[in-house]
């Protein structure tokens, strides 16, 4: 009976895998592929309380708002920290997705969210995709997923290493047999390295950046290795002394310094990692190499410091920042076969309501 049943769903409701992201939201439709890649971002007018931008326009308001106006993000540590935006946020991802194809029943959804989260955090996931129209919400870690999305062995009796450095967090985890042997989730990754960049440059130019501004350096310029040639960029932001506008030129190595610190940690949590491993599964991951996935992979030079420091090789993976939103697509062609690596079933737990 419930094979039927699931087949008379599949002709009438659509298969969709959101990553949930800090800064990026990715949205997957079965049969479609990744069809939407927006800012995690929702631009609220206060005085009415409504939604007034989502997404890539929101993203557009950011820093630039009239008072009454305010753009946030409902993600923090890629957790949810606004409800009700959240909600509203996932509603406007499934409508998008689905406007050329919408079906009679509400879409069956997978949702990648990062490793070790709590169960009252996971239940708010659940809720919120819930409330936004889903009929049914099957929850996956983001490394098990990224693992799945770019083609490792996850449910193979042999390690795999992978490490997703998103906008919020970095899911650093070793997975065999289609579970998370050992983990290790840091609030070191894409937004904590704009802020470093934004105190460097407040502390040591005594100008006043903003986040877009931090961001677009990070990328254009930002390396945590010395380059073959020195890189440099102009950034333009508010004198501190005087209070009027100034424009400074800055290096690579000035990127460099700021995110140090933060780079260091990141890379003791991974070595950290690594101690907890079994040795089985430690030589497996030895003979394997580490995978990076998410925008973080992405940073100049990472790669190969820290091959320098775990000597082990270390490769970005293809297209690092679809891989988890990939991985919810792999998922959701065969539930059954990926059962184990879900992290919650929608009818394993009760509501929160």
């Amino acid at each position: 009976m419930k094979k039927h049943l699931e087949k008379f769903y599949a002709l009438f409701s659509n298969d969709i895998g959101i990553d949930l992201g800090t800064a990026n939201t990715l949205v997957y439709v079965k049969g479609r592929g990744i069809v939407l890649n927006e800012p995690s971002v929702v631009a609220i007018n206060q005085k009415t309380g409504r939604v007034v931008a989502i997404g890539n326009q929101a993203k557009q308001m950011l820093g630039r708002t009239p008072g009454h106006i305010v753009a946030v993000r409902p993600l923090v540590d890629g957790v949810i920290s606004d409800f009700e935006v959240t909600e509203e946020m996932i509603t406007y991802l499934l409508n998008s997705a689905q406007k050329d194809n919408k079906k009679f029943f509400g879409p069956r959804v997978v949702v990648g969210v990062p490793s070790g989260i709590t169960s009252v955090e996971i239940r708010a996931v659940r809720d919120a995709t819930k409330n936004a129209g889903a009929r049914e919400v099957h929850i996956i870690e983001e490394p098990v997923s990224a693992a799945i999305g770019i083609k490792l062995p996850v449910m193979d009796p042999v390690g795999s290493m992978i490490i997703d450095i998103g906008g919020g967090t970095t899911d650093i985890a070793v997975i065999s047999l289609g579970g998370v042997v050992c983990s290790k989730n840091v609030r070191i990754a894409g937004d904590k390295l704009n802020n470093d960049i934004i105190s460097y440059i407040r502390s040591e130019f005594k100008i006043l950046i903003g986040e877009k501004t931090a961001e677009s350096v990070k990328i254009a310029i930002g390396s945590v290795i010395p380059g073959s040639v020195p890189m440099e960029a102009v950034i333009k932001g508010r004198d501190l002394v005087t209070g009027l506008p100034r424009e400074v030129v800055i290096t690579d190595a000035d990127i460099r310094e700021a995110i140090s610190q933060s780079i260091d940690t990141l890379v003791e949590a991974i070595k950290e990692v690594l101690e907890t491993t079994p040795p089985e599964i430690l030589a497996d991951v030895m003979h394997r190499g580490v995978y990076l996935t998410g925008g973080g992979a992405l940073i100049k030079g990472f790669p190969e410091l820290l091959n320098e420091y775990i000597k082990i090789p270390v490769y970005v993976a293809e297209d690092p920042l679809t891989a988890v939103a990939r991985g919810t697509g792999i998922v959701l062609e065969d539930l059954q076969a990926f059962n184990e690596v879900l992290i919650v079933n929608d009818d394993d737990i009760p509501s929160a309501k």
